[in-house]
């Protein structure tokens, strides 16, 4: 038997990211036949969320949902797909996902289940803005209300859906959640605040926008490493996956320096197709040896160095409890438990 490879306990310093991002090309997902599979893919119009929906589609998916907040250009891009890769009607469907309202959640994860199956779910679905905005409805900052608290949702609303269709499928529902090296380059100055969310939330903090976006996507490796400690392999395998710095993404859409930083990552990064590769290989490629891992460049990597440390599990704790506090209105707590195996360590 082949001795298992050690997973290093810390991510990569920005040096050593930028390093790989120049030297190394992901390869083409190939090899693998999704025919008779159904996948689920958030933030589907446009950028890396499109090119993983259309990689899937070319590995021979029968079915496909397109989880966006705008239906009509959810149907442009359905149109282009079926046209470009000479699909039938029926193989792409649209659905209305509204990430920063929880009501569309909950209906949304309510519709899967009439899929006949829930083979590949891929959480891309994110936003970031220049300047500070607030959500409506809950009062959270809407960086991390859209990139953490309703994502983390759709993943516990949609474990029920996974388990109801595990016998219908050949393999336990892959979920894949689109991260970034980024988490580990935050300093989260509000880790040792209790409650959490109310020192995220603070409305006269000084914040740098950026830096938000990187602690949201730190809260999502907090949060992946404990569901993944929960929830069985024999259910769903639960992974995330950079794909690297993407220049031809309209995820920075909103800001004013969007020129400047696409002129950069034009020098220095991929194209949204190729990015997307690392994204569809964490779906479709390895096993449950990527359960609740974080994959760079194809293979697992460590997640932000805090997650290894006392502290980051006594913040990571903390955000659990809390996590499940703002979603108890849709009983992710009874969820969980519904599918849940006796907790084990980190």
């Amino acid at each position: 038997m082949p001795e298992k490879k050690q997973i290093p306990q810390q991510g990569e310093s920005p040096l050593k990211y930028f390093y790989r991002q120049l030297t190394r090309t992901p390869a083409p997902v190939k090899n693998v036949n999704l025919e008779g599979r159904t996948a689920i893919v958030t933030g589907s119009n446009t950028g890396v969320g499109l090119e993983a929906s259309r990689q899937l589609l070319e590995l021979g998916l029968s079915k496909l949902i397109l989880a966006v907040r705008n239906e009509e250009k959810g149907k442009n891009t359905v149109a282009n797909l079926v046209s470009d890769l000479k699909l039938k009607d029926d193989v792409v469907e649209v659905w209305n996902l509204d990430l920063s309202i929880y009501n569309s959640v909950v209906a949304f994860a309510e519709h899967a289940k009439s899929l006949p199956t829930l083979d590949i779910v891929i959480l891309n679905a994110g936003m970031w803005s220049p300047t500070r905005a607030f959500n409506k409805q809950t009062g959270h900052e809407e960086t991390i209300q859209v990139n953490y608290l309703s994502t983390a949702l759709l993943a516990i609303l949609l474990l029920p859906v996974a388990k109801a269709k595990r016998a219908s499928q050949p393999n336990p529902t892959r979920i894949t959640f689109t991260s970034s090296e980024a988490a580990g380059f935050t300093k989260f100055a509000e880790k040792d605040e209790v409650p959490l969310f109310a020192a995220l939330d603070r409305k006269d903090a000084k914040v740098d926008p950026v830096d938000r976006m990187f602690i949201a996507k730190l809260l999502q490796q907090f949060f992946i490493t404990e569901l993944a400690n929960r929830v069985p392999t024999s259910i769903a395998v639960i992974n995330s996956a950079s794909p690297g710095s993407v220049y031809d993404t309209e995820f920075n859409r909103e800001s004013e320096q969007g020129v400047l930083v696409k002129k950069v990552l034009k020098m220095m990064g991929n194209s949204a197709s190729v990015g997307a590769r690392m994204i569809t290989d964490a779906a479709v490629n390895h096993g449950e040896e990527t359960h609740g891992q974080f994959l760079s460049f194809q293979e697992v990597v460590g997640k932000a160095p805090i997650i290894y440390t006392a502290e980051g599990k006594k913040t990571s704790q903390q955000l659990w409890k809390e996590t499940l506090t703002e979603l108890a209105f849709a009983n992710v707590e009874s969820i969980i438990d519904d599918v849940s195996y006796p907790l084990r360590s980190n």
